[in-house]
């Protein structure tokens, strides 16, 4: 079943073609990579997945249901989490303040300075604590190694309990140990019925990590398949080495 599609989505920014006529599909419960040359439309593609852009032309459909028109926070609650490729997080805020605003954000009835429930408070330790960061939970979030700003925003969209998780160069920047981290916390939650979407410019962690892959070109998608027939496919191999 495939749980999130794009079909025949276009964008132009003035006479640039950022994405023309692209449609991709993520398979609930699957692990899929985004690859591409720089430019070739996967971050716009991951911004009107969430809301962020609207299309000129095609649909992005959520479990058979169209959200190419709904607002990010309307896409967040709906089930649909993600990261950006430089992180979101509440720098003059506590990790564990930053962790209150998603619970927030989520919905829930926080709106008044203090926790709604000890559930709320005791959920977001624990995901703290699976993304490794839980001992600086009263640090300034400003503080942080980049690295660890990523597994707080990570942590972050966790709390809102989504189905998908659209994950923007999550091992871009941070050091070989924390990304070997990061995907293993990736195939854990995977492993729970978390679905992720990855697009990453490091080959080997999203060859070794992604199920599937698929591959953009001039905002459209050239090839799909498992990581090794898309790492021997010519007409990626074109791609890259034209670029």
């Amino acid at each position: 079943m495939n749980l999130l599609e794009t079909h025949d989505i276009s964008k132009a920014y003035g006479g640039v073609h950022a994405l023309d006529s692209c449609s991709i599909s993520v398979e609930q419960g699957s692990i899929t990579g985004l690859i591409g040359p720089n430019g070739s439309g996967k971050t716009t593609l991951f911004n009107i997945m969430t809301g962020y852009e609207r299309p000129d032309a095609g649909n992005v459909f959520f479990k058979g249901q169209p959200i190419e028109r709904q607002t990010p926070d309307k896409v967040f609650s709906q089930g649909i989490g993600r990261t950006f490729q430089l992180t979101r997080v509440f720098p003059h805020l506590t990790v564990m303040e930053n962790m209150f605003v998603a619970v927030q954000r989520k919905g829930t009835k926080g709106l008044f300075g203090r926790w709604s429930s000890p559930h709320e408070q005791k959920k977001a330790l624990e995901l703290l604590d699976f993304v490794g960061i839980s001992q600086h939970k009263d640090l300034l979030a400003g503080n942080l190694s980049y690295g660890q700003k990523k597994l707080l925003e990570f942590a972050f969209i966790l709390i809102a309990e989504p189905q998908v998780v659209l994950l923007d160069e999550p091992a871009g920047g941070i050091n070989p140990t924390m990304i070997n981290y990061l995907a293993d916390r990736i195939r854990n939650l995977n492993q729970r019925g978390i679905t992720f979407l990855i697009v990453e410019h490091n080959m080997e962690f999203v060859m070794g990590l992604c199920h599937t892959i698929m591959v953009l070109h001039h905002g459209t998608k050239i090839a799909e398949g498992p990581p090794t027939t898309v790492r021997e496919n010519p007409v990626v191999l074109d791609a890259y080495l034209g670029e």
